[in-house]
């Protein structure tokens, strides 16, 4: 088992019963990543913020200063006049799309077509065979986060849902689900927070180490 999986069950033992579940979500957005795929996330609440949280592991440096190749560093000195700073403060990035931020576009979609769809619209838009949909839902049952996932099956992306115990009509509609063993809110999304971390830290190992 890898280390980091290791250090993660040890400081959550409880979490045990997620392993093969993380371990397929891993290697499930590592081919996308292989492929020049992209990862979408979507969630409500605490949970949008956890998107947010994801996309900032993964677009920029987590536990690793992930320096660019000399190759692109020299494409820049060049387009700069010669100029290092753009090639030496760059990071390597996993490309992730938090689909919760904007502003605009839900807004005007909420008003004009309908709330629960918003989430939907976006996978529509953004969406190519091959991509991951993250959806992030304590219950299961975010009609919708729900309608998302259905939208992402149709395009053809991988769906791998983050949910509690029961996983709701989630875990149904998801490709992998990680169902940890809690009911209340604070404690599922308490035990969301490490997995998502031990993802990116195992992606980060598997592309920049």
């Amino acid at each position: 088992m890898n280390a980091k999986l290791v250090t993660l069950f040890n400081k959550y033992p409880e979490l045990v019963e997620c392993q093969s579940s993380i371990e397929n979500s891993f290697h499930a957005i590592k081919q996308a990543y292989e492929s020049g795929r992209k990862v979408l996330l979507a969630g409500n609440g605490g949970s949008a913020a956890d998107c947010e949280h994801v996309v900032g592991e993964l677009m920029k440096g987590f536990m690793s200063k992930r320096p660019l190749p000399q190759e692109m560093k020299d494409k820049l000195s060049e387009v700069s006049d010669g100029d290092d700073y753009l090639g030496n403060h760059l990071q390597g990035a996993l490309p992730a799309i938090s689909l919760v931020s904007h502003s605009a576009l839900m807004t005007a979609f909420s008003n004009d077509v309908a709330p629960d769809m918003v989430f939907a619209q976006q996978v529509y838009g953004y969406g190519k065979a091959g991509d991951v949909f993250i959806g992030f839902s304590t219950s299961g049952n975010s009609k919708n986060i729900n309608h998302a996932l259905k939208v992402a099956k149709a395009l053809g992306l991988v769906t791998i849902g983050f949910t509690g115990k029961s996983g709701g009509e989630l875990k149904e509609l998801c490709d992998i689900t990680i169902s940890v063993p809690f009911e209340s809110t604070p404690d599922i999304q308490e035990r969301h927070l490490p997995i998502y971390h031990t993802l990116c830290l195992l992606l980060e190992e598997a592309f920049f180490e």
